[in-house]
């Protein structure tokens, strides 16, 4: 059944602090404020300008733009990095509020619908455990949603014409779109990234241009902005892949600088980090470890949570001691849909606070994982080493080049590594062999 106004509202509002929680906003004030004024700007004359539209910006490299029921339009900074002048922007924000005037989201909407938190494991462990394992639940499963081709031509229609109507060169989005084809389809992070939820098509490129020449027909708007230098100065230090003061892993090891630990990660284990959690996956996507923070005073009271909040039938339990730190342990079993999975869990007290390691997998296979999952819990420790705690981020850096040249020869002339320069292509939206007139400005990756 088709949500109604008000409940699309409820359920945007509903699902905003558990996307905020889980994926962290991205602290640039000249950046938010830019996207949500040109975003009020189009909601404005869009077709249902009664929603109290939000704009986020994400702080997660992953490369998407997305929005959920009642005006809440989410841009991730990795998407930023990607787009190349305020035109694209406004194409791509008029695309996702398209998706909310058009209802898309609503229709797409069902509880059968809602996806757990990705986390790459298996859909038993993930569903079953998520409900006490901290994991947002109906929230996250609407940036799930996957909308038909006919309901992307119908954003792409609405945001040529939003973007139009505030007077950017819609042609512009194509170019954007361009880009999207030459990447390789992916995920990361737990987000879905824009394939995820955008299907790709072969016309959509030539649907735009000629959605866009309509619609600057119809409109006459009097002059057509793109703004690039505008928006080049804007992103000129944007964080770009990961943060690692929020957490980065190095070798067979994770290091978290502003918490101040560290643990290991089995080899062949692959690490997930969000604001709210770690996740270190299994190569076979059969067990999981998840770190987060829990309330409890003592490592003693949130194991007596868990215990309750998740119905564990509790197989051993007792006082540990993890490099020095107070802890508590305990082996259960949790009921789940699919059959009982097994679970060992660290309670540990650390700089004022209690943090758990969940390790699990099917009881059936727990011991198989026991010494992989117990490993990553038993080398939590204090993170000490400078080297590791005052690391900086990759940023987008703009340089101009002072004469005319390839875009190969441009990166290479900022000292960009060969092994770079494709990324960076498709960063600048310029393929390597395009010649560039002297003065253009280009985005390179620096510290």
């Amino acid at each position: 059944m088709l949500l109604s106004d008000a409940d699309e509202v409820q359920l945007g509002q509903q699902s905003d602090p558990q996307v905020i929680a889980t994926y962290g906003l991205y602290d640039d004030a000249k950046i938010s404020q830019f996207i949500t004024a040109k975003g009020k700007q189009m909601a404005a004359i869009s077709h249902r300008p009664q929603l109290d539209y939000q704009f986020r910006v994400l702080d997660t490299p992953v490369i998407n733009a997305f929005a959920v029921p009642g005006g809440f339009v989410y841009f991730t900074r990795g998407i930023l990095a990607y787009l190349n002048n305020e035109a694209e922007v406004a194409g791509v924000l008029g695309h996702e509020i398209g998706h909310i005037t058009a209802r898309h989201s609503a229709k797409q909407y069902s509880r059968s619908q809602l996806a757990m938190l990705g986390l790459g494991v298996g859909v038993a462990i993930s569903e079953d455990f998520g409900r006490f394992a901290g994991l947002a639940q109906s929230g996250l499963g609407l940036l799930f949603l996957r909308f038909g081709r006919d309901a992307e031509r119908e954003s792409d229609e609405l945001g040529v014409e939003y973007s139009t109507k505030i007077g950017y060169d819609a042609r512009e989005m194509a170019n954007f779109f361009e880009t999207l084809d030459r990447m390789t389809p992916g995920e990361e992070g737990g987000l879905p990234g824009w394939f995820s939820t955008h299907p790709a098509s072969s016309e959509r490129v030539g649907n735009v241009l000629q959605l866009a020449a309509t619609a600057q027909q119809n409109l006459n708007p009097a002059q057509l902005k793109v703004n690039r230098d505008s928006y080049l100065d804007m992103i000129e230090g944007l964080v770009y892949g990961d943060d690692p003061k929020s957490g980065y892993v190095e070798g067979n090891m994770f290091y978290h600088p502003d918490l101040r630990f560290q643990f290991p990660i089995p080899a062949e284990w692959k690490a997930i980090n969000t604001p709210s959690q770690v996740q270190v996956i299994s190569s076979d996507q059969k067990a999981v470890v998840m770190l987060s923070l829990v309330s409890g005073t003592t490592p003693a009271d949130a194991a007596a949570k868990f215990q309750t909040d998740a119905g564990a039938q509790v197989i051993r339990s007792g006082d540990a001691d993890v490099n020095g730190f107070p802890a508590r342990t305990m082996i259960s079993d949790v009921q789940g849909q699919q059959g009982v999975l097994r679970v060992v869990s660290y309670f540990i007290a650390y700089e004022s606070n209690v943090y758990v390691f969940h390790g699990i997998s099917a009881q059936a296979s727990f011991a198989d994982y026991q010494a992989s999952l117990e490993s990553v819990m038993k080398g939590f420790k204090k993170l000490t080493d400078s080297s590791k705690i005052n690391v900086e981020p990759d940023r987008i850096r703009v340089k101009k080049i002072t004469r005319s040249m390839t875009l190969r020869d441009a990166l290479l002339s900022f000292g960009t590594p060969d092994s770079k320069l494709e990324e960076l292509s498709l960063i600048n939206g310029v393929n390597l062999t395009e010649t560039l007139p002297a003065g253009t400005r280009v985005k390179t990756i620096g510290k």
